[in-house]
Protein backbone atom coordinates (compact mmCIF):
# COMPACT_ATOMS: atom_id res chain seq x y z
CA UNK A 1 0.00 0.00 0.00
CA UNK A 2 1.24 3.23 -1.14
CA UNK A 3 1.10 6.43 1.07
CA UNK A 4 -0.15 9.28 -0.82
CA UNK A 5 0.44 12.88 0.40
CA UNK A 6 -2.86 14.85 0.67
CA UNK A 7 -2.73 18.21 -0.45
CA UNK A 8 -4.92 20.62 0.52
CA UNK A 9 -6.39 24.09 -0.61
CA UNK A 10 -3.77 25.65 1.67
CA UNK A 11 -0.14 26.67 1.19
CA UNK A 12 2.33 25.34 4.11
CA UNK A 13 2.69 28.73 6.20
CA UNK A 14 5.20 30.60 4.97
CA UNK A 15 8.31 31.52 7.55
CA UNK A 16 8.86 35.31 8.15
CA UNK A 17 11.91 36.56 6.79
CA UNK A 18 14.07 37.71 9.06
CA UNK A 19 15.76 41.22 9.39
CA UNK A 20 18.52 42.28 11.02
CA UNK A 21 16.97 45.00 13.07
CA UNK A 22 19.34 47.99 14.01
CA UNK A 23 18.30 49.72 17.60
CA UNK A 24 16.52 53.17 16.85
CA UNK A 25 19.32 55.03 18.60
CA UNK A 26 22.02 53.84 15.89
CA UNK A 27 19.88 55.56 13.56
CA UNK A 28 22.01 58.03 12.59
CA UNK A 29 18.98 60.46 11.22
CA UNK A 30 17.44 59.99 14.83
CA UNK A 31 20.61 61.02 16.36
CA UNK A 32 20.62 63.75 14.22
CA UNK A 33 17.37 64.63 14.99
CA UNK A 34 17.90 64.75 19.07
CA UNK A 35 20.94 67.07 18.17
CA UNK A 36 19.09 69.77 16.73
CA UNK A 37 16.36 69.67 18.66
CA UNK A 38 18.90 69.95 21.96
CA UNK A 39 20.44 73.03 20.11
CA UNK A 40 17.64 74.32 19.34
CA UNK A 41 16.28 74.67 23.12
CA UNK A 42 19.91 75.64 24.11
CA UNK A 43 19.70 78.67 21.89
CA UNK A 44 16.45 79.41 22.78
CA UNK A 45 17.53 79.41 26.83
CA UNK A 46 20.08 81.53 25.29
CA UNK A 47 17.86 83.77 23.87
CA UNK A 48 15.28 84.00 26.82
CA UNK A 49 17.86 84.93 29.52
CA UNK A 50 19.35 87.52 27.23
CA UNK A 51 16.04 89.21 26.61
CA UNK A 52 15.23 90.72 30.13
CA UNK A 53 19.28 92.43 30.39
CA UNK A 54 17.07 95.33 32.24
CA UNK A 55 17.98 96.46 35.99
CA UNK A 56 15.40 96.83 38.92
CA UNK A 57 16.27 100.11 40.65
CA UNK A 58 14.28 102.58 42.81
CA UNK A 59 12.76 105.70 41.75
CA UNK A 60 10.78 108.62 44.21
CA UNK A 61 7.30 108.55 44.20
CA UNK A 62 6.86 111.55 45.26
CA UNK A 63 9.20 114.75 45.83
CA UNK A 64 11.99 113.95 48.62
CA UNK A 65 13.51 116.69 50.64
CA UNK A 66 16.80 116.87 51.64
CA UNK A 67 17.22 114.90 55.17
CA UNK A 68 14.17 112.75 54.46
CA UNK A 69 14.44 108.77 55.67
CA UNK A 70 13.73 107.00 52.66
CA UNK A 71 11.59 103.47 52.88
CA UNK A 72 9.60 101.65 50.68
CA UNK A 73 6.97 103.92 50.66
CA UNK A 74 7.98 106.41 49.49
CA UNK A 75 10.15 104.46 46.21
CA UNK A 76 8.94 102.42 43.55
CA UNK A 77 10.62 100.10 41.44
CA UNK A 78 11.09 100.72 38.10
CA UNK A 79 13.39 98.17 35.23
CA UNK A 80 15.87 100.40 33.28
CA UNK A 81 18.03 99.04 30.68
CA UNK A 82 21.35 100.16 30.84
CA UNK A 83 23.89 101.21 28.51
CA UNK A 84 26.39 99.27 30.66
CA UNK A 85 27.04 98.28 34.28
CA UNK A 86 29.25 102.02 35.29
CA UNK A 87 25.81 103.27 34.00
CA UNK A 88 23.37 100.89 36.17
CA UNK A 89 25.66 101.53 39.38
CA UNK A 90 24.85 105.27 39.66
CA UNK A 91 21.82 104.69 40.74
CA UNK A 92 20.16 102.46 43.89
CA UNK A 93 19.41 99.13 43.20
CA UNK A 94 15.86 97.66 44.51
CA UNK A 95 17.34 95.11 46.48
CA UNK A 96 19.32 97.77 48.30
CA UNK A 97 18.52 97.88 52.36
CA UNK A 98 17.30 101.39 52.96
CA UNK A 99 17.36 101.16 56.41
CA UNK A 100 19.48 104.20 57.70
CA UNK A 101 19.49 106.14 54.68
CA UNK A 102 18.54 109.31 54.44
CA UNK A 103 18.42 111.87 51.17
CA UNK A 104 21.76 114.06 50.99
CA UNK A 105 20.06 116.52 48.68
CA UNK A 106 16.48 117.12 47.02
CA UNK A 107 15.22 114.42 44.62
CA UNK A 108 12.62 115.08 42.00
CA UNK A 109 9.39 113.08 41.76
CA UNK A 110 10.05 109.96 39.00
CA UNK A 111 14.15 110.72 39.29
CA UNK A 112 15.94 107.66 39.84
CA UNK A 113 18.02 108.12 42.97
CA UNK A 114 21.42 108.17 42.75
CA UNK A 115 23.58 106.60 45.18
CA UNK A 116 25.24 109.59 45.95
CA UNK A 117 22.39 111.32 46.97
CA UNK A 118 21.53 107.86 49.53
CA UNK A 119 23.87 108.54 52.14
CA UNK A 120 23.66 107.02 56.27
CA UNK A 121 22.41 109.54 58.72
CA UNK A 122 25.54 110.54 60.02
CA UNK A 123 27.34 111.02 56.60
CA UNK A 124 24.17 113.60 55.39
CA UNK A 125 25.49 115.49 59.05
CA UNK A 126 27.69 118.28 56.37
CA UNK A 127 28.09 121.50 55.69
CA UNK A 128 27.81 122.22 52.02
CA UNK A 129 30.25 124.16 50.23
CA UNK A 130 29.34 126.11 46.86
CA UNK A 131 32.48 125.89 44.40
CA UNK A 132 33.23 127.30 41.39
CA UNK A 133 35.64 124.90 39.44
CA UNK A 134 37.38 125.46 36.25
CA UNK A 135 36.30 122.34 33.60
CA UNK A 136 39.80 121.58 33.75
CA UNK A 137 40.54 120.79 36.92
CA UNK A 138 37.88 118.77 37.96
CA UNK A 139 37.45 114.86 36.20
CA UNK A 140 35.09 115.32 33.14
CA UNK A 141 32.60 113.05 33.85
CA UNK A 142 32.24 113.86 37.95
CA UNK A 143 29.06 113.25 39.31
CA UNK A 144 27.07 113.46 42.71
CA UNK A 145 28.47 110.81 44.78
CA UNK A 146 31.73 110.88 43.63
CA UNK A 147 34.61 111.45 46.60
CA UNK A 148 36.95 113.67 46.18
CA UNK A 149 40.01 115.71 47.68
CA UNK A 150 40.35 119.44 47.91
CA UNK A 151 43.30 120.94 46.72
CA UNK A 152 43.84 124.86 45.75
CA UNK A 153 46.61 126.15 43.03
CA UNK A 154 47.23 129.53 43.77
CA UNK A 155 47.47 131.94 41.13
CA UNK A 156 50.61 133.31 41.42
CA UNK A 157 53.43 131.46 40.07
CA UNK A 158 56.13 130.36 42.41
CA UNK A 159 53.65 128.74 44.71
CA UNK A 160 52.63 125.22 45.83
CA UNK A 161 49.02 123.67 45.41
CA UNK A 162 48.12 123.19 48.92
CA UNK A 163 45.63 120.02 49.81
CA UNK A 164 42.88 121.08 52.28
CA UNK A 165 40.49 118.75 52.56
CA UNK A 166 40.42 114.85 51.56
CA UNK A 167 37.81 112.54 50.81
CA UNK A 168 34.77 114.84 50.67
CA UNK A 169 31.57 113.70 48.37
CA UNK A 170 29.92 115.77 45.39
CA UNK A 171 26.73 116.47 46.28
CA UNK A 172 25.57 117.94 43.13
CA UNK A 173 27.18 119.05 40.01
CA UNK A 174 25.92 120.90 37.13
CA UNK A 175 26.80 121.31 33.39
CA UNK A 176 29.53 123.10 31.75
CA UNK A 177 28.97 127.04 32.30
CA UNK A 178 30.77 129.18 29.55
CA UNK A 179 32.06 128.83 25.72
CA UNK A 180 35.00 129.33 26.17
CA UNK A 181 37.28 126.17 27.01
CA UNK A 182 39.42 128.67 29.44
CA UNK A 183 36.40 130.51 31.23
CA UNK A 184 34.00 127.21 31.10
CA UNK A 185 33.10 126.53 34.83
CA UNK A 186 31.11 123.70 36.97
CA UNK A 187 29.40 124.41 39.70
CA UNK A 188 29.82 121.83 42.40
CA UNK A 189 28.42 121.48 45.57
CA UNK A 190 30.35 118.95 48.30
CA UNK A 191 29.96 118.04 51.70
CA UNK A 192 32.49 118.59 54.49
CA UNK A 193 32.41 116.88 58.18
CA UNK A 194 31.77 118.41 61.16
CA UNK A 195 35.81 118.35 61.44
CA UNK A 196 36.67 119.92 57.79
CA UNK A 197 34.44 123.11 58.78
CA UNK A 198 37.37 124.58 61.07
CA UNK A 199 39.82 124.56 57.79
CA UNK A 200 36.26 126.43 55.64
CA UNK A 201 37.63 130.52 56.98
CA UNK A 202 41.45 129.41 55.83
CA UNK A 203 40.32 127.74 52.75
CA UNK A 204 37.90 130.41 51.48
CA UNK A 205 40.96 132.84 51.68
CA UNK A 206 42.74 130.84 50.00
CA UNK A 207 40.36 130.01 47.55
CA UNK A 208 39.89 134.15 47.11
CA UNK A 209 43.59 134.00 45.32
CA UNK A 210 43.48 130.48 43.80
CA UNK A 211 41.60 127.73 41.70
CA UNK A 212 40.02 125.10 43.55
CA UNK A 213 40.67 121.29 42.38
CA UNK A 214 39.32 118.66 42.73
CA UNK A 215 41.30 114.65 42.52
CA UNK A 216 39.09 112.11 42.25
CA UNK A 217 39.14 109.44 44.53
CA UNK A 218 39.15 105.37 43.78
CA UNK A 219 35.60 104.40 44.63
Amino acid sequence: MVDTAVRSGFGAPSVPAQRNKRARWKDGRLVLGVLLVAITALVGAKLLSSADDTTTIWAAKHDLPAGTKLTGDDLATVRVRFTSSDDANKYVAADADLKGLVVARAVDAGEFVPRGAAVSESENDRTELPLSVASGRLPSDTAAGDLVDLWVVPKAEGQSAKLWWTNVRVLQIDSVKGVAGGSARRQVLIGLAPNDVQRLPAALTAMSVGEPTLVRRAS
